[in-house]
């Protein structure tokens, strides 16, 4: 198994359970963070399948079809 430094993991879980679905004032609140800023910031990535969803149509945007 390669070196995985404890601080690796946290931030491997963090993005996860954002991933998954966890909102992120609990993924917070499990990670001992006051600010979920914080958390959004130095924890979580955007991934492939959250940018084709962020690449809407504007007639998907406005209400029309998906």
């Amino acid at each position: 198994m390669p070196d995985v430094r404890l601080h690796d993991l946290r931030h491997t879980a963090a993005s996860l359970l954002v991933r998954h679905g966890v909102p992120i004032k609990a993924v917070a609140e499990r990670l001992g963070h006051r600010d979920a800023s914080l958390t959004l910031r130095v924890y979580t990535h955007v991934y492939e399948e959250q940018r084709r969803e962020a690449a809407l149509s504007l007639d998907q945007l406005l209400g029309g079809h998906k």
